[in-house]
């Protein structure tokens, strides 16, 4: 089995590239599981040391866009793509341009690479909970299902949504095997801080368990919708391993969540490191991105997500300890 993972130097690709080497074979599309003969991994920059090690690995560099337009993405044989490369929400908000040429033309170049294939390959498209957006003058967004019509509010959600149509549509044609799913905020992420406006959720843990301050651009009210690492490759892993009957509707599903605030989250720093990490938090207001965050949903519902057997986080604190232990060395701040 030969497999595209776009996005694959980044964090989230380079953790699914690891899931799937570890297992080893996969059960594409509901059939019995096949071995992995290679991974291929585009990124504009190199994967981590330990993926350019596995001899099933190749890494392609570049502008995504342009290597689709040349045609030397998706290879002949690929059987799997999983579209994870994406310019980020701030990004979009602050360059118009740089988000309609990420996410619209890449995506749709993609689509169509995968169309010219002739194989009808299962591709996996990461979207975002950000097609679901407050409308303004609107009452405050309630629970958001599987089905809730997406009325995003900024050029990330909407380029997002425009790409779950699209390979819908797709699907339809029997041009590919289609999967959107809409991952919520990933928390918490190790490493640089990256341009999303949720980008703050991992830093007001990450920052100061490390022992830096950390500046949090909304009131510890806000509710947030949240997964860690671990639950969100499940889900898009899952996705493609799932047969057509299982998956159901060619629209995009929910992954699944944990509902809490941003004040819970600074409940759980405080009592998983103390006082000495949560002083480090900086309640400093910053009303653009206030007012974004406020937009999406802080309740999301996922009926489909959890009858193909996934689940959510326990609760918020598990996910600070999770990041510990796979980040020890990043953490400066004694641990109770």
């Amino acid at each position: 089995m030969n497999i595209l993972i776009t996005g694959g130097a980044g964090f989230l690709g380079a953790r699914l590239a690891r899931a799937l080497l570890k297992a080893g074979s996969f059960p594409l599309r509901g059939a019995p599981a096949r071995p992995i003969r290679q991974i291929v991994l585009a990124d504009r920059g190199a994967p981590p040391p330990d993926l350019l090690a596995d001899a099933r690995v190749r890494s392609v560099q570049g502008d995504l866009l342009e290597l689709l337009q040349r045609r030397e993405l998706p290879a002949t044989g690929t059987d799997a793509v999983f579209h994870l490369a994406a310019a980020v929400s701030a990004e979009c908000e602050a360059d118009f341009d740089l988000g309609m040429r990420s996410n619209l033309d890449t995506t749709r170049a993609l689509l169509d690479g995968c169309r010219a294939l002739g194989t009808c390959p299962v591709f996996v498209f990461a979207s975002s909970l950000a097609v679901f957006g407050q409308q303004p003058g609107q009452p405050p967004l309630g629970l958001m299902q599987d089905d809730t019509l997406p009325t995003p509010q900024g050029s990330y959600g909407i380029q997002k949504y425009i790409g779950e149509q699209l390979v819908a549509d797709y699907t339809r044609k029997g041009f590919i095997a289609g999967r959107s799913v809409r991952p919520v905020t990933v928390s918490v992420r190790p490493g640089r801080p990256n341009g999303a406006a949720s980008g703050f959720l991992s830093g007001m843990i990450r920052e100061p368990l490390a022992g830096v301050r950390a500046q949090v651009p909304v009131g510890p009210d806000v509710p947030v919708a949240l997964a860690s690492p671990t639950r969100t490759i499940e889900g898009i892993v899952r996705a493609a391993e799932v047969s057509d009957a299982q998956w159901g509707q060619r629209t995009a599903i929910n992954l699944p969540s944990l509902r809490t605030t941003v004040g819970e989250m600074a409940a759980a720093l405080e009592k998983v490191a103390g006082r000495e990490a949560s002083a480090l938090l900086v309640w400093q207001p910053d009303p653009a991105i206030e007012k974004l965050v406020r937009s999406w949903p802080g309740e999301v519902g996922w009926e489909r997500a959890r009858g193909l057997g996934l689940r959510n986080d326990e609760g918020f604190e598990a996910i600070v300890r999770e990041y510990i232990a796979e980040n020890a060395q990043a953490v400066h701040v004694a641990v109770r």
